[in-house]
């Protein structure tokens, strides 16, 4: 098979050719990362049928590990625009050294971030866990330190097949991983006899192991792929050992996967820090988070697959020299988000009691996350927008600007105000927005605030890139 690149008309593209040119790329993008987040949500459906403690303790685990990982992943994902460039270019051989590259990249940051996870107390301290909590997140933790290696070699793999428009692979061994993961939940949390043979009870820890152990796997079928599948040739990542480091190319990974890193870094921690605030409500309150935020979390698929697709063939656009292409499907791209996220949005609302249902039949639990769903629709709309902007702008390979909006919308307005909010701090938040929708409606303003500023300095660019 060639790597050769698609042949399209883009002379005068509408909005519709423009959806057929994302959405091939986009949906095998959706499906694999839907299967990635049922991770997360084998979790939460196993777990809460175990017990709400270690429901608990997953909450305050899975928050301190999204926010390493995905900081981490966003600082490797580098070499997606980076690559996708040069895939445009016809400049196979240097795309492929780029995966190289950011293979080293993983390794070193597996070491910072397996660090923070194998000596968990200062995000513990922030939740302020009881001991019986604490202790649980600290073996699943412990476990996660593990699979964080596997997870980030693995991300550079992803990275690069997407930017070469090779999503499909990608898909399926991530389909593979969850295959294996359910079985491997089951008996690891619950337990599991076999004649003499016995695997304890571990509970949420028992997540952990079982994450560990696929993530592995996916990352051997991941390295077969790369030495036996020819449609890798033509960028020549079929020597018989990894390229040594490069300083230029390193350099070039971490000047735009640092900003890039900190963003999603903070993105992501506007959202998951809430369970660590949330968690000094009591057990119950973060349960019900948990549950609100992982829904949210995969309505969220949908336009990170679209940001992934738009923002690939954006960046392949770039690396032809077709800067008018690149507008117009990055332009394409963020209307077709809104519309899907807007029709998203709503069917979650009006069937929210429905869908919480669905992950456990604790009525306690259920009233905790019922007024978080209060705000979906304006949340998943605002998240839509957001994220495409984003990815788009790092098609062209601007991330600091977007780094610093980051800061000041998801930290400032999401965190610093859902603390005033949900705690009552200056005395003067109304009842219904006092505990966990305090969090929940400062967050929704985050977004928006941040979708709304992206999108500006996207239009600006966008607008300057194109007057020739």
């Amino acid at each position: 098979m060639s790597a050769a690149l698609p042949i399209v008309d883009t002379a005068h593209p509408s909005f519709t050719d423009s959806a057929r040119r994302i959405v091939p790329l986009a949906w095998p993008v959706l499906v694999g990362q839907l299967a990635v987040l049922a991770f997360s949500t084998v979790d939460t459906v196993m777990v809460a049928r175990y017990s709400a403690l270690d429901l608990a303790a997953l909450a305050v685990g899975g928050a301190a590990y999204i926010s390493v990982f995905v900081a981490l992943m966003g600082v490797v994902l580098a070499v997606g625009p980076i690559a996708g460039q040069l895939f445009g270019a016809r400049k196979l051989p240097e795309a492929g050294r780029q995966l190289h590259q950011a293979i080293w990249l993983a390794l070193g940051l597996s070491v910072v971030g397996c660090s923070v996870l194998l000596f968990p107390e200062p995000f513990l301290a922030l939740a302020r866990t009881q001991p019986a909590v604490a202790a649980k997140v600290r073996g699943y933790l412990g476990a996660l330190a593990f699979a964080l290696p596997s997870a980030l070699l693995f991300t550079a793999f992803r990275g690069f097949n997407t930017a070469v428009s090779r999503p499909k692979i990608v898909m399926a061994l991530q389909l593979g991983a969850l295959a294996l993961k359910v079985p491997l939940n089951a008996a690891l949390i619950f337990g599991l006899t076999l004649g003499e043979w016995r695997i304890p009870a571990f509970g949420a820890p028992g997540c952990g192991i079982a994450t560990a152990i696929v993530m592995a796997c996916q990352l051997l079928a991941a390295w077969w792929v790369l030495r036996h599948d020819a449609f890798y040739a033509p960028f020549e990542l079929h020597a018989s050992r990894l390229a040594p480091p490069q300083r230029a190319s390193l350099a070039e990974l971490l000047r735009l996967g640092v900003p890039m890193g900190l963003a999603i870094g903070i993105e992501v921690t506007g959202f998951t820090f809430m369970a660590f605030f949330i968690s000094r409500l009591g057990a119950t309150p973060v349960a019900g988070h948990q549950i609100a935020a992982n829904m949210v979390s995969l309505m969220f698929m949908m336009p990170l697959a679209l940001a992934n697709a738009t923002g690939t063939l954006v960046a392949q656009r770039i690396g032809a020299d077709d800067p008018r292409d690149a507008r117009r499907i990055g332009w394409h791209g963020l209307l077709l988000a809104l519309a899907i996220a807007t029709a998203m949005g709503g069917g979650a609302y009006l069937l929210r009691e429905l869908l919480l249902r669905a992950y456990t039949p604790d009525p306690v639990i259920i009233a905790a996350a019922m007024p978080l769903l209060a705000w979906v629709m304006l949340f998943h709309i605002a998240d839509a927008a957001q994220t495409l902007a984003a990815f788009i702008l790092r098609a062209y390979r601007i991330a600091t600007l977007p780094l610093l909006i980051y800061a000041s919308s998801m930290w400032g307005v999401g965190l610093g105000g859902g603390y005033l909010l949900a705690f009552n701090a200056n005395g003067l938040t109304p009842s219904a927005l006092q505990g966990a929708p305090g969090f929940w409606a400062a967050s929704t303003a985050g977004l928006a605030f941040a979708g709304l500023a992206l999108t500006g300095l996207l239009a600006w660019l966008l607008k300057t890139t194109t007057r020739r």
